[in-house]
């Protein structure tokens, strides 16, 4: 079975105006404050917020250190955010994943927000790229886990969204 062309999506609302969603997303200092897996600080060591720009950081949790980066392909302020999200090295280079030697090294991810009367619904879909089929299989067999993960980021987001609306 080919899941080839599957993405992984995942949908949040939130009780925020489109613009405060979005601005969560291109400020260095938000960002520290809710991105990343619950339980792990983050550092971001440089945010480049626009088209060809790049995010990276580091997470530290118990001693365990990772880092990441995202390159930052289309940016529609306050509707859409483009990018390719790897695991890196030190310097911000795309790296393996620390947990899986056939995790893709480039996921495609795409935001898009819209607002409805007060709520805005974000939306993030994923899937590899420049990716092998093992690659491919791996990262589709990780689909509930990352449910998982990315809903324990977006509740720091909407931690985040109303302790900045308060």
């Amino acid at each position: 079975m080919s899941n080839k062309n599957q993405n992984f999506t995942l949908t949040r609302n939130y009780k925020a105006p489109k613009k405060l969603v979005f601005n969560a997303f291109a400020s260095a200092e938000a960002l520290a404050q809710w991105w990343g897996p619950k339980g792990m600080s983050i550092t971001v060591l440089k945010l480049d917020f626009k088209p060809n720009g790049t995010f990276h950081y580091k997470m530290e949790n118990a001693g365990q250190v990772m880092w990441g980066v995202f390159n930052y392909k289309n940016i529609n302020p306050h509707d859409l955010i483009e990018f390719t999200n790897s695991f890196s090295d030190e310097q911000g280079n795309i790296a393996r994943a620390p947990f899986s030697p056939i995790w893709p090294l480039e996921v495609k991810n795409t935001i898009t927000l819209t607002e409805n009367n007060g709520i805005t619904t974000l939306v993030i879909s994923g899937h590899p790229i420049n990716s092998t089929d093992t690659e491919n299989q791996i990262f589709y067999s990780f689909f509930a886990s990352m449910e998982q993960g990315f809903n324990g980021t977006f509740d720091q987001l909407e931690e985040y969204l109303t302790k900045t609306q308060s």
